[in-house]
């Protein structure tokens, strides 16, 4: 007897429950997916930090000194520091392009000593169109920050710590003709605070400190050209910024914290786009305002020097002084280094002291300051504001 054999398939019903149950697991699975990029792209990050910190070591073992954050040909003809120039670049390289052998860019470095084409050796001024300042090099760059191509030349994840104020951070002890003097060195040696100081030798022994105490280096992001304020600069008085750094703070968007209310105009002029050039927007960060917060500049380059008169063409405003935050893609927070060459991750909510005092009492250490910011006093910026001075004295007394 002949049995009659059914075939049976998925019944809708059936599909669409298999259907769903895949996509609940799809679902569960891309955030974990997504999560593991990120924390490649963040140890990845974090090893350049490595690197650049081994390089920092090597450098002053073979010098004697850490790399001159300001460094290079002299300014001559009548030029003043921020000037353009073809033939020189007037001091305005940062500490990587004299740290280039240092991290495996021999070549780089062999094509900036020697002379190119219509260029002397050690280039022209790093906002001019010239084959290695318009370099993107893999190890000064975090896999997590997505900024690539014009307006930015060779752009930068990495920069210095210049401590924690903002006064004469762009000059150091030299004044706008390059030229060392009394009365900027005099303000230098007060306010400014952090391991490298523009224009000035510096070596470990002056880290009184500490090198695992003190902050050497530093993240941040470059712009994308969306207003943020952790990668372009409002401007408002010097004298507002150097006795209140959150200065800034009612520019910021009341819906939108991450961004300007009204995002200032660039002009090439943002957070990390030019890696061979000093200019604190570009390679610099202070220990005033926690990571990720805004950056605010001041009008005035330098506060007792009346030879700026009042205020710099728009075209210098990477030389203004600035509270500049570090910054990062990461979620968070961002690395550090410190001089001892750990890499650490500090948070968004690291204590920060007076920093967030909008009413005032948050002001910076400067000569002729008072009180707080009296020269040779601790930080008023708290744990923050202590890992990025060599020299205050402060304790610091707990893990961070």
């Amino acid at each position: 007897m002949n049995k009659l054999s059914v075939k049976r398939g998925f019944t809708l019903v059936e599909l669409l429950v298999v259907i769903a149950i895949i996509g609940v697991l799809v679902g569960l699975l891309l955030p974990a997916v997504q999560a593991a990029r990120e924390a490649a792209r963040r140890m990845s990050c974090s090893n350049n930090f490595k690197q650049i910190g081994l390089a920092i070591h090597n450098y002053h073992a073979a010098y004697n000194q850490i790399p001159t954050h300001g460094s290079g040909t002299g300014t001559g003809g009548g030029q003043q520091v921020w000037n353009n120039s073809n033939v020189r670049n007037n001091t305005r390289l940062s500490f990587l392009v004299g740290l280039l052998p240092f991290f495996e860019q021999q070549a780089l470095w062999e094509q900036i000593s020697n002379p190119q084409g219509s260029f002397n050796a050690m280039g022209p001024t790093p906002n001019t169109t010239y084959g290695p300042w318009d370099t993107d090099i893999p190890a000064l760059r975090c896999p997590s920050d997505p900024g690539q191509g014009l307006p930015a030349k060779g752009r930068t994840n990495i920069a210095a710590c210049l401590g924690d104020s903002a006064v004469m951070m762009s000059f150091g002890p030299v004044n706008e003709n390059g030229v060392s003097n009394s009365n900027f060195a005099q303000e230098a040696r007060a306010s400014c605070r952090g391991a490298f100081v523009a224009h000035q030798t510096a070596r470990f022994r002056d880290i009184l400190d500490g090198l695992a105490n003190t902050i050497v280096v530093g993240e941040i992001m470059t712009d994308l050209g969306d207003g943020s304020v952790s990668t372009q600069a409002k401007e408002v008085a010097g004298t507002d910024l150097y006795n209140n750094p959150s200065s800034c703070l009612p520019l910021v968007s009341a819906t939108r914290p991450r961004f300007w209310d009204s995002p200032p105009t660039a002009n090439g002029l943002a957070r990390g786009y030019r890696w061979a050039d000093f200019g604190p927007l570009f390679t610099g960060f202070t220990t005033i305002l926690p990571p990720n917060q805004e950056i605010c500049r001041g009008d005035l380059p330098a506060p007792t020097q009346a030879t700026f008169g009042t205020t710099l063409p728009a075209a210098e405003n990477h030389f203004k002084e600035m509270v500049a935050t570090p910054s990062s893609r990461h979620q968070g927070g961002c690395h550090i280094l410190m001089g001892d060459g750990a890499v650490k991750f500090i948070t968004d909510s690291i204590e920060a002291g007076s920093s967030r005092n909008t009413g005032g009492g948050g002001a910076m250490v400067r000569l002729g300051g008072s009180g707080k910011a009296a020269p040779g006093q601790q930080s008023p910026y708290g744990l923050w504001g202590s890992l990025g001075t060599r020299a205050s004295k402060e304790v610091i007394s707990s893990d961070f």
